[in-house]
C-alpha cells in the first residue's frame, strides 16, 4: 500500500467514500471496470448457487410455446421424469417449453432451476422453480447451463434455442466437454435442420460427415432419459479412469480432450 502522504486540501478516502448523493459521482457505475466486478459478482453467486446440484439436465425450447401445445405437455412430462431419478431440472426460467420443464420437475418434488436474463421487454422467472438466478450478462447465464448440466436436451425453438444447440455443439466438437449427450426433441422440427447440414454443410466440407454423430434426433422421452443416464455413467468412468491413470489426472484429462476433439480443425 502507497505510503504517500494525503494532502491537506483533499477529504479523507473514507469521507469520500460515505458521500450521499447528490454529491457522490456515480459516473463509475458505466465504466468497464464496474461492469467486470459486476460479471464477476454474477459468475461468483452462480458458482455458489449451483454447485450442489448433483446431477442435472439443462431444457432448452421456445418461449412462445402454448400451454395448449403437444411439446409443452412433452417438456412437463419429462421435467417430472428426471425430477424422480433425482435429476435437476435447469432451464432459462422463462414461459413456454421452459416453464413446462420447470413445472413437471417441481410438482414431481425435484429440483427446478431457473437462470434468468435481463431482456428490454419486461420477462420474470416462471413460478416452477425454487431456485432461481436472475442474469445481466448471456455469457455468465451460458456458462452456468454448461458447468452444472450434463446433458441438453432441446426443444423446438427459435434463435435462442438455435444458440444453446451450437454452442453446445462446438464445445462438444473441440473436446471441451464430453459424455455430454445433446438430444434434439421432435423430428418433425429438427430433421430438416439435419438434412440441410449433411446435403450443404457436409457437402460443403465445413463440418466432418462424423460431426453429425455429435446429437441425437429423437420422439420418445423414454430414450431421453435412457441416453442421459447412460452418460452419466460413462462421466463417472472416465472421472475415475483419470483419477488412477499413472501419468496423472491432468495429463489424463488433456489425453481425454484430444481424443474428444472431433478435428484438427473443427471450426
Amino acid at each position: 500500500m502507497s505510503q504517500e502522504r494525503r494532502p491537506r486540501t483533499k477529504p479523507t478516502e473514507d469521507r469520500k467514500l460515505l458521500r450521499a448523493t447528490p454529491y457522490a459521482d456515480t459516473s463509475f457505475l458505466d465504466s468497464d471496470a464496474w461492469r467486470a466486478l459486476r460479471i464477476q459478482g454474477e459468475v461468483i453467486e452462480g458458482f455458489d448457487s449451483l454447485a450442489r446440484l448433483g446431477p442435472a439436465v439443462s431444457i432448452f425450447g421456445s418461449a412462445r410455446v402454448a400451454a395448449s401445445d403437444p411439446s409443452y405437455a412433452a417438456a412437463q412430462d419429462l421435467g417430472a421424469r428426471l425430477a424422480r431419478k433425482g435429476i435437476t431440472v435447469i432451464t432459462g426460467g422463462g414461459p413456454g417449453i421452459m416453464e413446462a420443464a420447470n413445472k413437471g420437475a417441481l410438482e414431481a418434488g425435484g429440483v427446478s432451476v431457473g437462470l434468468g436474463i435481463e431482456l428490454p421487454h419486461e420477462q420474470r422467472i416462471n413460478d416452477y422453480c425454487n431456485l432461481a438466478l436472475n442474469f445481466r450478462y448471456f455469457f455468465a447465464r451460458k456458462l452456468m447451463f454448461v458447468k452444472y448440466a450434463q446433458a441438453f436436451v432441446i426443444f423446438p425453438g427459435g434463435f435462442g434455442t438455435f444458440d444453446e444447440l451450437f454452442e453446445s455443439l462446438v464445445l462438444v466438437q473441440t473436446g471441451k466437454i464430453d459424455h455430454f449427450p445433446v438430444i434434439l426433441y421432435g423430428s418433425a422440427y429438427w430433421q430438416p435442420l439435419l438434412d440441410w447440414m449433411r446435403d450443404t454443410v457436409v457437402a460443403h466440407a465445413m463440418i466432418a460427415p462424423a460431426d453429425l454423430e455429435l446429437f441425437r434426433i429423437t420422439d420418445s422421452l423414454d430414450e431421453v432419459v435412457a441416453w442421459t443416464e447412460q452418460s452419466f455413467v460413462e462421466a463417472d468412468d472416465a472421472a475415475r479412469a483419470a483419477d488412477a491413470s499413472p501419468v496423472g489426472r491432468e495429463t489424463a484429462e488433456a489425453a481425454q480432450e484430444r481424443r474428444h476433439q472431433g478435428s484438427g480443425r473443427p471450426e
